[in-house]
């Protein structure tokens, strides 16, 4: 018979050998309606010949692929009789294929069969890969030999890694395809969450750990004389991402999956990803991120799962002809759920060099650069995370970025849609897309979902505008991230109407209609509603008749009787006045306006957004706006990152359960004064301090004491985030420490002082942080007068794999932003789940994890989110008189003590009472010394290591809420709509 599938690059028919086993051969690969599928067993299906075939041996031809008419052999090397090393799933018809299928040869003998099935919902099969550490072993060996591409007869760790990575792989493939199987066969509503970035680190060490292979794959590899972990370290932390934006992303993906819960993710396939940092002379330097030089043995191209992106053109009887079309080609990524079946998928979207934009012309004329300016155009789409926006040109770049993602996104989830509205019920109804369609736009990058769903609707399917309208608001939901003025996107008007021509007049309709909506309030006078109606609206500083850019009044009228001489000094003053200001659309009104659900990402955020950021959204649609405390995955940040403290939380809680139900770590408070415990715990903490010293000193060449308090602060490099106001703590207790006796000095704490994080390239005064940082560094560490005492760390290139090590071994946590300035933050709630301490104002998360903890078990500083704007205020009107201690370590560093910089150009930024880049906008003098207070209270804590042990205890075990698994089931439940939909066991 025949069947169809996709393999990694595409659409092929497979013709199989019809004989006495063909019925063990044919099996669906998932039971309808929840039961287990059953694999039949066979001779040529034994798990002796699954060896045989992963050592990589090969047996007679018995299968042939058809591509079209045309029928190829299996390349020689490509399978072995009677295994699979994949199954495929796929409906190609509307272009969203999933799956990936490796040739089953079939033993039986007999006259070939050909029946057509159409879309293959249910493929052939056979046993189980093996999965028994021999079984691995012969595997890996024979990825090594055929798919590793290493030299023969070497098995380098590079060699090593890939070869293991090809051998997970297949066992991924497996529940992938079975996942996919399932949701496409029995059509569950689905949650698609589109994010400009992901922060996934390394796939190997969780994929190994989540399907329960860890040990089996540590075994095998020891076989070949390596260790998982050397493994594991070759691979290169994948460049989809920069912060806690990206490394929530890929929490939530991990949840999703763990929970069961049919969702998929968008993004974009970053080439050089955002940068790898570099320290050279003291300064910050980028290059370009190289992750993907050596290839991705994880990702799969779906060559035949394509859909075409305009832009610029013109509008021209109803239809955009497009100026220009780049074509976005998918590549899968799996994400294997924790201790299920379920596999989701992360699909992201590249440009591929296509020969149609090749000049060949230009090429032969000797204009070879010309010959590839469109395709090195097309290429710059997904060249590189958050590309330089200070110029027109990376402004226009980040907007192309964002509508390609946006609509490569919607064209794949409409396309499902169809696809499966067809396969159930023979016909497509429109009204019930809500119903099977959940969009989540995480934060206003992917903004342009909302217009680019009307813009299909109406365009492509031939919806009416009120139709396509009421689907796109039931569809649509929206994540704020920040109240940052600057983060809250707002994109040229002309700039838009030139790329996106089509869309501009879809969102000026949904403005001029909002507004239309509007009302006055009970006692609103005219110019109060329309100061409110102007803050509300999509389009900002447009005529509101128009909606276009406001023409300046003549300001002469005709027909006045002006001497020559003031006719021309009025013109002079008109030209002398102030440009009126570009229109814009503000993409965080836009995405409030169009969503069914708009959520903040922590209690304080979310009420910040409602009584200040989208106030007046909030008093007109009270029941849109929701709080979901973000959460971090308890797999990767404890349980496979801790190993140590992992045996020690499983031990005294008599379970691997808490892994998948974090709330169960409450059970250790009762035995946070148990002596055996304790000892357990500092042996666990020490362990993992190890470890971090052994890799500062890789690389960075620094030698750190164990028996210092290990103070960390990792987070991209903000003026919100306050590096700077922990680099000036460190000058003052350097400076504290210099000037001590022998005998005070006997009483200080040994401190080593960690920071790390990437300042954005264009952002100068972030990069003057580091350059602080490395200078204090550089001077504090080669002090021999004070030796041990203290040391500082700039950690460089911080990414996960990097976190991954610097959080089990960290003490105490700086999350010290300025108060109402940070959303919420993650490194806060990983830190805290491996029992750091906190030192941290009332921002984000830290207000429900100082709950959650106990305040005396939290070191809290600094003014509140009230209190901020009256600081601004005095501020401005030079009412600030500096604090002793802060006017000292401004002096001290502006000494040239640290390297005979003065930084003045970043200290100045602390000085005057106002005025850009001046003020202390972030409250850094106010603050300063209620931290140097704390930060004497977290040295008089860690004095006495028996209290200091059970604060750490007690702050694991209440850490249960921050769990992703938490989140995810409350937007599932209250924002999605979706529900659990368990894949059969395999």
């Amino acid at each position: 018979m025949k069947t169809t599938a996709c393999s990694r690059r595409g659409v092929v028919s497979v013709r199989a050998s019809k004989g006495k086993e063909q019925g063990s051969a044919h099996r669906n690969l998932v039971a309808s309606k929840g039961k287990k599928s059953s694999s039949s067993s066979s001779s040529s299906s034994s798990t002796s010949s699954v060896k045989k075939v992963e050592g990589g041996r090969r047996g007679e031809k018995g299968l042939i692929a058809v591509v079209g008419d045309a029928a190829v052999v299996p390349p020689a090397r490509s399978g072995v009789a009677g295994q699979i090393l994949g199954v495929a799933v796929v409906a190609a018809a509307a272009g969203a294929a999933v799956g990936t299928f490796v040739q089953k040869k079939l033993a039986g003998k007999g006259k070939e069969e050909e029946e057509p099935l159409g879309v293959p919902l249910a493929l052939p099969s056979a046993s189980l890969l093996p999965k028994d550490s021999a079984a691995l072993a012969e595997n890996i060996g024979y990825h090594s030999k055929y798919t590793a591409g290493g030299l023969p007869l070497r098995f380098t760790l590079p060699q090593a890694y890939q070869a293991t990575a090809q051998s997970v792989g297949e066992r991924l493939l497996e529940r992938w395809d079975t996942t996919f199987n399932n949701f496409e066969t029995e059509n569950p509503k689905m949650a698609y969450y589109l994010s400009m970035e992901y922060l996934h680190g390394r796939t190997l060490s969780n994929a190994v750990n989540n399907i329960g292979l860890h040990g089996e794959y540590k075994d095998a590899l020891l076989k070949f004389g390596h260790k998982l972990e050397e493994v594991e370290s070759e691979e290169k932390d994948a460049g989809l991402g920069n912060g806690g934006l990206g490394r929530l992303a890929s929490c939530f993906m991990d949840s999703c999956a763990s929970l069961d819960l049919p969702v998929w993710g968008y993004g974009l396939r970053y080439k050089y990803g955002l940068f790898k940092q570099k320290i050279e002379d003291g300064l910050q330097a980028e290059v370009a991120e190289d992750w993907l030089d050596m290839s991705n043995p994880w990702e799969i191209k779906r060559d035949l799962v394509t859909y075409q992106v305009k832009f610029s053109g013109a509008v021209k009887n109803g239809e955009w002809v497009a100026g220009d079309e780049i074509q976005a080609t998918a590549y899968d990524l799996p994400i294997p759920g924790y201790d299920t079946t379920n596999t989701i998928s992360l699909r992201l979207w590249n440009v591929e060099a296509e020969s149609g934009r090749f000049d060949l012309k230009s090429f032969n004329d000797g204009d070879h650069l010309s010959a590839h300016k469109s395709q090195i155009k097309a290429e710059d789409l997904c060249s590189v995370l958050y590309p330089g926006d200070d110029s027109a040109e990376g402004k226009e770049l980040r907007l192309r970025q964002q509508y390609f993602l946006c609509s490569a996104s919607m064209q794949d989830i409409v396309a499902t849609f169809k696809r499966r509205q067809t396969a159930q019920v023979g016909k497509i109804n429109w009204q019930s897309f809500p119903e099977k369609v959940s969009v989540q736009m995480n934060d206003t990058h992917p903004a342009l979902s909302a217009p680019e769903l009307m813009r299909i609707l109406i365009d492509v399917e031939g919806l009416d505008w009120k139709t396509a309208w009421n689907i796109v608001k039931k569809t649509c939901n929206y994540t704020n991230h920040t109240i940052l003025p600057e983060a809250l996107e707002a994109w040229n008007m002309e700039m838009m109407e030139s790329l996106l021509p089509r869309h501009m007049e879809i969102i000026t309709r949904m403005d001029k209609e909002f507004r239309s909506s509007l009302r006055r309030s009970s006692g609103e006078s005219i110019e109060d509603f329309q100061a409110r109606l102007e803050n509300m609206a999509i389009l900002k500083n447009v005529d509101p008749v128009t909606l276009r850019k406001p023409e300046r009044k003549a300001s002469i009228k005709v027909g006045s009787k002006l001497s020559a001489a003031a006719v021309v000094a009025k013109e002079e003053q008109d030209e002398a006045e102030e440009p009126l200001p570009d229109p814009v659309v503000r993409m965080a009104n836009m995405s409030v306006i169009s969503a069914a659900h708009v959520n903040g990402v922590a209690a304080i955020h979310t009420e910040i957004v409602k009584a200040e950021t989208f106030n007046d959204f909030y008093n007109l649609w009270p029941e849109k706006f929701q709080n979901k405390t973000n959460g971090v995955t308890p797999r990767r940040w404890l349980a496979w990152c801790n190993p140590a403290l992992s045996k020690v939380i499983t031990k005294w809680l008599g379970t691997e359960e808490w892994i998948s139900d974090l709330t169960l770590l409450k059970g250790l408070e009762k035995h946070a004064e148990d002596p055996a415990l304790k000892a357990e715990w500092v042996e666990a903490k020490t362990a993992m301090k190890v470890r971090l010293a052994e890799y500062v000193k890789e690389n960075t060449g620094y030698d750190i004491p164990l028996t210092s308090m290990f103070d960390t602060q990792i987070k991209r490099i903000h003026e919100y985030k306050r590096q700077l106001l922990n680099i000036m703590a460190v000058a003052y207790r350097y400076k504290k420490i210099k000037a001590m006796s022998a005998a005070e000095r006997k009483d200080v704490v040994p401190k080593v002082v960690m920071i790390g994080g990437k300042a954005f390239a264009t952002y100068v005064q972030a990069k003057r942080i580091v350059q602080l940082i490395v200078a204090v560094a550089k001077t504090v560490n080669n002090d021999s007068e004070i030796g041990d005492l203290l040391k500082v760390v700039f950690i460089p290139n911080y990414n996960v794999s990097v976190a991954e090590v610097l959080i089990p071994g960290t003490d105490i946590c700086q999350q010290i932003s300025t108060a109402g300035m940070e959303a919420s933050g993650t490194s806060n709630m990983k830190f805290m789940m491996n029992g750091s301490l906190t030192i941290g104002t009332l921002d984000g998360a830290n207000v429900e994890i100082r709950e959650e903890a106990g305040p005396e078990h939290f070191f809290l500083f600094g003014a509140t989110e009230p209190e901020i704007p009256g600081i601004r205020e005095d501020r401005a009107a030079g009412k600030f008189v500096p604090p002793p201690t802060f006017a000292e370590t401004m002096d001290y560093i502006k000494s040239g003590v640290f390297g005979g910089e003065t930084f003045e150009e970043l200290l100045g930024s602390l000085e005057g009472n106002e005025g850009f880049g001046r003020g202390d906008y972030f409250c850094v003098g106010h603050d300063f010394p209620s931290y140097v207070e704390q930060l004497e209270a977290v040295d008089e804590h860690w004095k006495d290591q028996d209290k200091w042990v059970t604060s750490s205890i007690i702050n694991t075990a209440n850490s249960g809420k921050f769990s992703s698994d938490r989140t995810i089931d409350q937007y599932a439940r209250e924002i999605w709509g979706v529900k659990p939909h368990a894949v059969p066991e395999l």
